[in-house]
Parts: C-alpha cells; sequence; structure tokens
C-alpha cells in the first residue's frame, strides 16, 4: 500500500512536472504570436536623427523556420542560392533605400578636332563625398554616370515592458536602421528573426 502510494506520488509528480512545461510553452508560443500580431499591425516608422539621418524603425517578426519556409518561400530560396542553411540563419532584414541626388552644374565647352572636323563637347561634373555625376553634351545626346555611395547602420534591441516606473522583460524586439548618406531616404526595412522549434 505504501510503495503503491510513493508510486502514484511520483507519477502525479512527472505528470505535473510535465503540464508546467507544457503551459509554459504555451504561454511562450501565445507571447510569440501576440508579438507577430502586434508586429504586423505596426507601419514602419521613419524619422531623423538628431544628427539628420535617415532612419527607420520597425516591430520585429519572430519566426520559426519552417514557418518562414513556407511563408517567405522567394527569401528562403535567396539565402539558400547564398550558400547559407536556413536552419543556421539566425535573422533575415531587408531595407529598401532611395538616394537623390539635386545639383545645378556648370557646363564648359571643349572643342575636339579630328580629321579636320570641329566638334564642340560641353563636359559637366559635381559631387560630394557620397554621390557624384559627371557627363558629356555631345550634339543633342547626354552621357553621364552617377555613382553614390552609403553605408546602412543597424541595431536591433529588446523593448522592456513598462510598469508606472519599472521596466522589466522583453516586450518586443525591435530593429533600428539607419543612413550615413544625407542624400538616402529610407522607405522601407523589415526584420525576420528566426528561431528553432522549442527555443526560447
Amino acid at each position: 500500500m505504501k510503495k503503491t502510494l510513493i508510486w502514484g506520488a511520483a507519477a502525479l509528480l512527472v505528470a505535473l512536472v510535465v503540464s508546467l512545461i507544457w503551459v509554459a510553452r504555451l504561454l511562450e508560443e501565445n507571447r510569440r504570436l501576440s508579438n507577430n500580431q502586434h508586429a504586423l499591425l505596426q507601419s514602419v516608422t521613419l524619422y531623423r536623427t538628431e544628427a539628420g539621418a535617415s532612419a527607420a524603425r520597425v516591430e520585429a517578426l519572430e519566426l520559426e523556420v519552417v514557418e518562414f519556409r513556407e511563408f517567405r518561400a522567394r527569401d528562403a530560396e535567396e539565402i539558400r542560392s547564398l550558400g547559407v542553411r536556413l536552419r543556421r540563419a539566425e535573422s533575415y532584414a531587408v531595407t529598401a533605400s532611395e538616394s537623390r541626388y539635386e545639383a545645378t552644374v556648370a557646363l564648359r565647352d571643349t572643342i575636339i578636332l579630328r580629321d579636320t572636323i570641329r566638334d564642340t563637347v560641353r563636359l559637366f561634373a559635381d559631387g560630394d563625398a557620397w554621390s557624384n555625376v559627371a557627363g558629356a553634351i555631345r550634339g543633342d545626346s547626354l552621357s553621364y554616370s552617377l555613382s553614390s555611395v552609403d553605408t546602412l547602420r543597424q541595431v536591433v534591441h529588446r523593448v522592456p515592458r513598462r510598469f508606472l516606473f519599472f521596466r522589466y522583460g522583453t516586450k518586443g524586439i525591435r530593429q533600428e536602421i539607419w543612413s550615413s548618406n544625407p542624400h538616402t531616404e529610407l522607405v522601407y526595412t523589415e526584420y525576420v528573426e528566426l528561431r528553432r522549434r522549442g527555443a526560447k
């Protein structure tokens, strides 16, 4: 009788521990799905930093690898084409930017002599540390080259929950991205965090 009670208590304890682990996983999954729903309903926030650089903020999506493979098949294929196994990827981010460079440039005439044929070519060039434009006007045609250099920097951080003045836990994950080129405007960004099933 005593042995039966001990075995029964042990079985009950094991069942309780398994149930608690199962409930904790369900709560974690519920939190992840709730954060994803919140992230999908939020739009990208575009703003300027104190230094005047174009910046963007977006809430992160947390997808399991199988979800990413199913719902982002094209992105998964691009990752695979780089020789990276999707199960080893930690996160995936997409950022789109547009560089606008407007300037008024002075034209100068250059005379070219070819076999006694005189041709006038008008040249122009302008630029700065980030963007350069140069070209030539011959008759009724314009040929030019435009180059733009940019560095995008990003930081991914956890957003804490708040209660009055206290901060605790993690409410969500957020990506902040900014450009070094003053001619660049960020127009879109997206951040997806990949997680393994059962990972916390």
